[in-house]
Protein backbone atom coordinates (compact mmCIF):
# COMPACT_ATOMS: atom_id res chain seq x y z
CA UNK A 1 0.00 0.00 0.00
CA UNK A 2 1.35 3.41 -0.78
CA UNK A 3 2.16 5.72 2.03
CA UNK A 4 -0.11 8.38 0.70
CA UNK A 5 -3.02 6.21 -0.02
CA UNK A 6 -2.72 5.57 3.87
CA UNK A 7 -3.30 9.51 4.36
CA UNK A 8 -6.13 9.61 2.30
CA UNK A 9 -7.71 6.81 3.49
CA UNK A 10 -7.55 7.84 7.53
CA UNK A 11 -8.54 11.27 6.04
CA UNK A 12 -11.78 10.19 4.97
CA UNK A 13 -12.11 8.05 7.45
CA UNK A 14 -11.58 11.41 10.00
CA UNK A 15 -14.23 12.43 8.14
CA UNK A 16 -17.25 10.56 7.67
CA UNK A 17 -16.43 8.19 10.92
CA UNK A 18 -15.52 4.73 10.82
CA UNK A 19 -18.67 2.88 10.62
CA UNK A 20 -19.95 5.18 7.99
CA UNK A 21 -16.30 4.54 6.13
CA UNK A 22 -16.97 0.73 5.87
CA UNK A 23 -20.57 1.61 4.24
CA UNK A 24 -18.83 3.95 1.68
CA UNK A 25 -16.18 2.00 1.10
CA UNK A 26 -18.05 -0.82 -0.61
CA UNK A 27 -18.18 -1.12 -4.47
CA UNK A 28 -22.16 -0.76 -5.71
CA UNK A 29 -21.74 -3.23 -8.37
CA UNK A 30 -19.71 -6.13 -6.80
CA UNK A 31 -21.33 -9.15 -6.61
CA UNK A 32 -20.37 -10.94 -3.49
CA UNK A 33 -21.30 -13.46 -1.05
CA UNK A 34 -21.79 -11.24 1.80
CA UNK A 35 -23.35 -14.06 4.22
CA UNK A 36 -20.02 -16.79 3.91
CA UNK A 37 -17.92 -16.96 7.05
CA UNK A 38 -14.83 -16.10 4.65
CA UNK A 39 -16.71 -12.93 2.71
CA UNK A 40 -14.67 -10.56 5.47
CA UNK A 41 -11.41 -11.41 5.31
CA UNK A 42 -11.17 -11.96 1.51
CA UNK A 43 -12.87 -8.21 1.54
CA UNK A 44 -10.50 -7.22 4.18
CA UNK A 45 -7.91 -8.55 1.78
CA UNK A 46 -8.95 -7.39 -1.66
CA UNK A 47 -9.09 -3.76 0.14
CA UNK A 48 -5.09 -4.52 1.12
CA UNK A 49 -4.97 -5.07 -3.05
CA UNK A 50 -3.70 -1.35 -4.59
CA UNK A 51 -3.60 -0.52 -8.59
CA UNK A 52 -0.03 1.03 -8.96
CA UNK A 53 -0.94 4.14 -10.40
CA UNK A 54 -3.76 5.09 -8.30
CA UNK A 55 -3.98 5.11 -5.02
CA UNK A 56 -7.06 3.16 -3.81
CA UNK A 57 -7.43 -0.46 -3.69
CA UNK A 58 -8.55 -2.27 -6.11
CA UNK A 59 -11.98 -3.60 -4.29
CA UNK A 60 -12.60 0.57 -3.88
CA UNK A 61 -12.24 0.98 -7.03
CA UNK A 62 -15.01 -1.00 -8.50
CA UNK A 63 -12.52 -3.67 -10.60
CA UNK A 64 -13.61 -6.54 -8.65
CA UNK A 65 -17.04 -7.58 -10.31
CA UNK A 66 -17.88 -11.05 -8.79
CA UNK A 67 -16.73 -13.12 -6.50
CA UNK A 68 -18.00 -16.64 -5.92
CA UNK A 69 -16.96 -18.96 -2.71
CA UNK A 70 -17.68 -22.75 -3.66
CA UNK A 71 -16.91 -25.59 -1.20
CA UNK A 72 -14.00 -28.25 -2.30
CA UNK A 73 -11.99 -30.58 -0.85
CA UNK A 74 -12.10 -31.40 2.81
CA UNK A 75 -14.00 -28.41 4.16
CA UNK A 76 -11.56 -26.39 1.84
CA UNK A 77 -13.49 -23.36 -0.48
CA UNK A 78 -12.63 -22.57 -4.32
CA UNK A 79 -12.57 -18.78 -4.80
CA UNK A 80 -13.19 -17.35 -8.36
CA UNK A 81 -13.03 -13.86 -9.29
CA UNK A 82 -14.22 -11.60 -12.17
CA UNK A 83 -12.77 -8.70 -12.41
CA UNK A 84 -11.59 -5.74 -14.80
CA UNK A 85 -8.94 -2.79 -15.21
CA UNK A 86 -9.34 0.48 -15.55
CA UNK A 87 -8.18 0.43 -19.03
CA UNK A 88 -7.37 -2.63 -21.82
CA UNK A 89 -3.79 -0.92 -21.72
CA UNK A 90 -3.22 -1.25 -17.79
CA UNK A 91 0.62 -1.75 -17.48
CA UNK A 92 -0.07 -4.45 -14.33
CA UNK A 93 -2.72 -6.67 -16.75
CA UNK A 94 -0.43 -9.68 -16.66
CA UNK A 95 0.52 -9.19 -12.95
CA UNK A 96 -2.82 -8.34 -11.33
CA UNK A 97 -4.39 -11.59 -11.67
CA UNK A 98 -1.50 -12.62 -9.15
CA UNK A 99 -1.49 -9.84 -6.92
CA UNK A 100 -5.01 -10.98 -5.98
CA UNK A 101 -4.41 -14.45 -5.85
CA UNK A 102 -1.62 -13.46 -3.55
CA UNK A 103 -3.98 -11.38 -1.29
CA UNK A 104 -6.71 -14.23 -1.20
CA UNK A 105 -4.41 -17.57 -0.57
CA UNK A 106 -3.18 -16.55 3.13
CA UNK A 107 -6.75 -16.63 3.94
CA UNK A 108 -7.54 -20.30 5.87
CA UNK A 109 -10.02 -22.24 4.46
CA UNK A 110 -9.04 -20.97 0.86
CA UNK A 111 -7.70 -23.84 -1.52
CA UNK A 112 -7.69 -22.67 -4.80
CA UNK A 113 -8.45 -18.87 -6.52
CA UNK A 114 -9.07 -18.56 -10.11
CA UNK A 115 -9.00 -14.65 -11.30
CA UNK A 116 -10.51 -14.00 -14.56
CA UNK A 117 -10.09 -10.59 -15.93
CA UNK A 118 -13.30 -9.51 -18.05
CA UNK A 119 -13.55 -6.34 -20.18
CA UNK A 120 -17.12 -6.54 -20.77
CA UNK A 121 -18.96 -4.77 -18.81
CA UNK A 122 -16.21 -1.78 -19.33
CA UNK A 123 -15.01 -0.29 -16.17
CA UNK A 124 -15.99 3.07 -15.58
CA UNK A 125 -15.97 5.69 -12.38
CA UNK A 126 -19.87 4.84 -11.89
CA UNK A 127 -18.47 1.19 -10.39
CA UNK A 128 -16.59 3.21 -7.89
CA UNK A 129 -16.98 3.39 -4.23
CA UNK A 130 -17.57 6.48 -2.81
CA UNK A 131 -14.52 6.77 -0.61
CA UNK A 132 -12.71 5.72 -3.81
CA UNK A 133 -14.21 8.89 -5.33
CA UNK A 134 -13.67 11.40 -2.41
CA UNK A 135 -10.21 10.29 -2.10
CA UNK A 136 -9.42 11.01 -5.62
CA UNK A 137 -11.61 13.97 -5.77
CA UNK A 138 -13.88 12.54 -8.05
CA UNK A 139 -17.41 13.78 -6.67
CA UNK A 140 -20.46 12.78 -9.06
Amino acid sequence: MKVNAVADEEMVKNAVGGEGYDELAVPPHCESPKEHKLWALMEAALREVYDPEIPVSIYELGLIYKVDITEGKEGQYDVYVQMSLTSPGCPVAQEMPGMVQGALFPIAGIAEVDVEIIWDPPWDPSRMAETAKLQLNMFT
